[in-house]
C-alpha cells in the first residue's frame, strides 16, 4: 500500500508544480500541460522500482484513459485540456501507456521504459520547442508539425535509446536510428 501512496504523492507533486507554474505563466496553457506530460516520464521506472504489479499498472492506465474521456465531455479538470485546440493527445498518451504496460511490463521492461520516455520526453519537448521556436512546418495526418519540433522528437528518441542502451550494456547500433525515426513519424 505504501508503494501506491508513493506513486500518488509523485503524481500530486507534478500537478502542484504545474499549478505553481500557472501562477507565473497564466496564459501559457500548453506549458502547463507539458509539465505534466514530461513530469509523468519517471512514473514507469518508479513503479518498476516499487514493484507495482502489472495488473495494478494496467488498471491505473486504463482508469486514467476513461477519466480523460469523461473529462473531454464534462471538463472536470480544465488543466488537462485547457488549450486552444481540439486534441485527443491526452487520451492517446494514457492509452499508449496501457498498451506499453500490457505488452512489455514483464516481458521487456527496457522496451517499456524506452517507449514511455520517448513518449513523455520526446513528444513533450517537441511540442514545447516546436511551438516556441519558429521554423518551417508541414501537415501530416491533418496536424501541423514544425521542422524543429520533429527534429527534437527524433533527437530525444535517439538520446533515450542511446542512454538506455548504454546503461544496460547494449552496444550502440543502427536500429536506434530506425526506432527513433519510427517514433518521430
Amino acid at each position: 500500500m505504501l508503494n501506491f501512496a508513493l506513486i500518488g504523492i509523485y503524481i500530486v507533486f507534478i500537478f502542484l508544480i504545474s499549478k505553481l507554474f500557472k501562477n507565473f505563466y497564466p496564459n501559457n496553457q500548453e506549458l502547463l500541460r507539458k509539465i505534466i506530460h514530461i513530469g509523468m516520464g519517471p512514473l514507469i521506472p518508479l513503479a518498476k522500482f516499487l514493484e507495482i504489479e502489472q495488473s495494478a499498472a494496467q488498471y491505473f492506465a486504463g482508469g486514467m484513459s476513461i477519466l480523460i474521456v469523461i473529462n473531454y465531455i464534462y471538463k472536470l479538470f480544465p488543466i488537462i485540456e485547457d488549450v486552444d485546440r481540439k486534441s485527443f493527445g491526452t487520451f492517446f498518451y494514457c492509452f499508449s501507456l496501457l498498451i506499453l504496460i500490457s505488452l512489455f511490463w514483464e516481458q521487456d521492461p527496457l522496451a517499456l521504459t524506452a517507449g514511455f520516455f520517448i513518449m513523455t520526453l520526446g513528444d513533450g519537448l517537441a511540442g514545447l520547442i516546436g511551438k516556441n521556436f519558429k521554423s518551417k512546418s508541414w501537415k501530416i495526418f491533418n496536424q501541423k508539425k514544425s521542422i524543429i519540433g520533429t527534429t527534437t522528437m527524433f533527437l530525444i528518441s535517439l538520446l533515450v535509446l542511446s542512454i538506455l542502451g548504454y546503461t544496460n550494456n547494449i552496444d550502440f547500433n543502427y536500429y536506434y536510428f530506425g526506432i527513433a525515426l519510427l517514433a518521430t513519424f
